[in-house]
């Protein structure tokens, strides 16, 4: 199949159109706003609907209400914009109720800036909404990556009966790069036979509802989201390892900047420096059993972000506390640069060679 070349945001848009996705809620925020533009125009020609809302909790809510009715439905923002849809995600994960959010991050706090960060990274693996609830969250690091999992998201989605997020910083959105959309691997799914489509007189009529007064059935309700996300765990976890045989430091990264990051690992080839690298494709959960495949070559572990170190808790907690932890990241819409992630490694391992 030919490759296209396509924006970031009209890519993910295209991919979940070819997903199925057939309702689209959002609201304008820079970066993102390509892909609310882009399903204004592509979901009507295969039978969909968008809508544009008055703000961002309507829209989320918009979301729950197809999503109650079995669509398949997508809702796109950025940042502060997510931030007002998290008590609509949780009230969508406390109905069980499968759908897929996209951020294309943005720097912050508040309004912050238009550039790209991860400074999200506690919003979107903790949630910002109320309640034991959880998502599963893909951090693509190309355009292709983002267009698969943007894909195989509304299959995950489905299956769980959960909502799933895919998240991107700005230059996901933004950059330019070649797409193959291939097609994607199906999962035998079970039928949406609680999903609000009317009785037709043939069954009792269903109920979604994320309300439990009674103590001991919210807890019972919790006990059985809790299985679920277990099962997310055993099943769901997603990584790659690079570079790792006789790595010396071992960086942990995701999304763009680990690209950044593995131009760094090759300049420090060069100078007979080894770096391997983590990289988280599944924020949550997180790849915690990746760290069980550290070499002994390995004498540190270094997080690089662009933030102010949202993962090193997760990273912490994956080491186990084996080897030391150090950190180096970029905020506000800067971008790590090869060479200053190349002299923290030097810097960790005391010096250039």
């Amino acid at each position: 199949m030919a490759k296209v070349l396509m924006k970031g945001n009209e890519a993910i848009g295209a991919a979940a159109i070819k997903a199925g996705c057939k309702f689209f809620f959002g609201y304008p925020i820079t970066p993102q706003n390509e892909l609310p533009e882009f399903m204004s125009r592509e979901l009507p020609k295969v039978g969909g609907c968008f809508v544009q809302a008055e703000s961002e909790v309507a829209a989320i809510n918009m979301v729950y209400g197809a999503a109650g009715a079995g669509a398949r439905v997508m809702t796109s923002s950025s940042s502060p914009g997510i931030a007002l849809k998290q008590e609509g995600i949780s009230y969508i994960a406390g109905a069980e109720l499968p759908c897929v959010i996209v951020n294309i991050s943005r720097g912050g706090p508040g309004l912050g800036g238009i550039q790209p960060s991860q400074a999200d990274y506690f919003q979107s693996t903790r949630g910002g909404g109320n309640g034991d609830y959880r998502m599963l969250v893909y951090a693509p690091a190309t355009l292709q990556e983002a267009v698969d999992l943007v894909m195989e998201a509304f299959d995950v989605a489905d299956y769980y009966r959960n909502p799933v997020m895919v998240i991107g910083d700005g230059m996901i959105g933004q950059m330019m790069e070649p797409i193959e959309f291939t097609e994607p691997k199906m999962r035998e799914l079970p039928p949406k036979d609680w999903a609000t489509t009317g009785t037709k007189g043939e069954r009792k009529p269903n109920i979604i509802n994320s309300l439990a007064l009674d103590p001991a059935e919210l807890e019972k309700h919790n006990i059985k989201l809790k299985a679920k996300y277990n099962e997310m765990e055993k099943n769901e976890v997603r990584y790659e390892m690079y570079n790792m045989d006789n790595a010396e430091i071992v960086i942990v990264s995701y999304g763009t900047t680990s690209r950044v990051v593995k131009n760094a690992i090759a300049a420090l080839k060069a100078e007979g420096i080894n770096v391997g690298l983590i990289r988280p494709i599944t924020l949550w959960p997180f790849p915690t059993k990746a760290f069980d495949e550290i070499p002994s070559t390995a004498k540190a572990l270094l997080s690089v972000e662009m933030s102010m170190g949202q993962m090193i808790d997760d990273v912490k907690i994956a080491n186990n506390g084996r080897l030391p932890v150090h950190f180096y990241g970029r905020s506000g819409g800067m971008i790590p640069t090869p060479d200053a992630i190349a002299a923290k490694v030097k810097e960790i391992l005391g010096g250039a060679r």
